[in-house]
C-alpha cells in the first residue's frame, strides 16, 4: 500500500514522538468523498481515565481516531493535534483505523478490576462509516463477549449499532452493558446542518427501539444542547416524547462544551447559519469552555419535568453516578491520555 499521503514523513521528522510518529507511519487504506482512511498501529487500546471528577467509567476505548460525522460542535477535534494534524477539517477527513484492536484488548483486560466501567466511543463514534468496512468495533465486542464481570457503556449517533444487536446481547449475558444513542434534535433539517454525515434522528431512535427489543439496554443522550438553537422547551419536549415512544430506558441532556479547537469550526458555522448568535456565543464562551452552572441547572429541571410527563427515566437513576453525558464532556476537557 502507498505511504500515507499529506502527512509528515515519520523518518524525516525526528521531532515527532509517540502517537504523532505512529500516525505519520500509517498506510493509506482507502479514499472517498474527501475522506481518507489510514492504518494506525497503537501500543494500547485501553486508556485509563484520569479526572478530578467522580466519573462513572475508569477506562476508555476508541476504535478510531477522527470521526467522519463532522459534527460542527465536536469537542474531540483536538485529539488530532496529538498527531500534529491541526487543521480542523483533518479530524473528519483523515480517519485512523486502529490495528489488531481485539488482540490488544484481550491482553489489556487483565488490568480492569471488577466494578471498573469501560466506555466505548468517548472521542470518536465507534459506528461511524468506517466501521461498515473495517469492523473494529465488532471485533472488540466479540472479544468482550468472551469475558464476564465487566461494565461497558457505548455512545453512538449511528443506527449501524443495530447490526451488532446479537453480539451486544451476548456481551450482556455475563456483563453489564448499555448503549447511549445521541440525539441532539428531532428537526431533521437542523440535524443535517449540525451533524452533516450522521444518520437522521428518527433512524437513531429506531435503533434505540430495536436494541431494547433485542434485550440490550439503550437510552438517549441529548448532548450537546445548544443555547438558542436546540434548547427551546418545545424542541426538548419533542425529543423526550420521541425517546419515550421509542422505548428508551432513559434520557438525559447536557449543555454545549466549547473548547477553542471546537470554536474554530463552530463559530464560522454560526456565522453562516445563525449570524445573529455569533456575538452572544463569543461572550458566553470567551473565558471558559463551559456555560455557567445556572444554565445547566435550568436544563436539568426542565428535563426532569419532561421525563415525569412522558414516564421515562434519567440516566442517573440507572447508576446513581454522574451522567454519561456529563462525564464524557469532562473527559475531553483534557483528562484522558493520548492513546484514547
Amino acid at each position: 500500500m502507498a505511504s500515507l499521503p499529506l502527512l509528515p514523513d515519520a523518518a524525516s521528522s525526528p521531532k515527532f514522538i509517540g502517537i504523532a510518529r505512529i500516525a505519520a507511519a500509517g498506510e493509506s487504506l482507502r479514499e472517498g468523498h474527501n475522506v481518507e482512511y489510514f492504518s494506525l498501529g497503537t501500543r494500547s487500546l485501553l486508556s485509563r481515565v484520569v479526572s478530578r471528577r467522580n466519573l462513572p467509567f475508569t477506562w476508555a476505548i476508541n476504535p478510531y481516531r477522527g470521526c467522519e460525522f463532522a459534527c460542527k460542535y465536536c469537542y474531540a477535534r483536538y485529539t488530532h493535534e496529538f498527531m500534529e494534524l491541526r487543521d480542523g477539517a483533518d479530524f473528519e477527513q483523515k480517519i485512523f483505523i486502529k490495528q489488531h484492536a481485539a488482540e490488544m484488548l484481550r491482553r489489556e483486560l487483565r488490568k480492569v478490576k471488577r466494578g471498573q466501567e469501560i466506555a466505548l466511543g468517548t472521542a470518536t463514534d465507534p459506528y461511524q462509516p468506517a466501521e461498515r468496512r473495517f469492523e473494529v468495533t465488532r471485533a472488540i465486542l466479540e472479544e468482550l463477549a468472551k469475558h464476564s464481570g465487566l461494565e461497558i457503556g457505548i455512545v453512538t449517533k449511528s443506527n449501524l449499532v443495530t447490526r451488532d444487536a446479537e453480539i451486544l446481547r451476548r456481551v450482556g449475558e455475563n456483563n453489564r452493558i448499555f448503549v447511549n444513542v445521541t440525539v441532539t434534535t428531532m428537526d431533521v433539517e437542523l440535524a443535517r446542518k449540525l451533524e452533516p454525515r450522521a444518520p437522521r434522528p428518527d433512524l437513531r431512535l429506531e435503533a434505540v427501539r430495536q436494541l431494547n427489543l433485542a434485550g440490550v439496554d439503550a437510552g438517549v443522550i441529548c448532548a450537546p444542547v445548544l443555547p438558542q438553537i436546540t434548547d427551546r422547551t418545545g424542541d426538548l419536549e419533542a425529543l423526550v416524547k420521541a425517546a419515550s415512544a421509542a422505548g428508551a430506558k432513559y434520557v438525559s441532556a447536557n449543555p454545549l462544551f466549547l473548547k477553542p479547537c471546537s470554536a474554530a469550526v463552530f463559530l464560522p458555522f454560526l456565522e453562516e447559519q445563525f449570524p445573529a448568535l455569533v456575538e452572544p456565543y463569543k461572550k458566553r464562551y470567551q473565558e471558559r469552555a463551559f456555560l455557567p452552572k445556572g444554565y445547566g441547572q435550568r436544563l436539568s429541571q426542565l428535563m426532569a419535568a419532561l421525563r415525569r410527563k412522558y414516564g421515562i427515566g434519567d440516566h442517573n437513576s440507572r447508576s446513581g453516578r454522574t451522567t454519561y453525558a456529563v462525564a464524557q464532556m469532562d473527559l475531553f476537557g483534557g483528562t484522558v491520555g493520548a492513546n484514547g
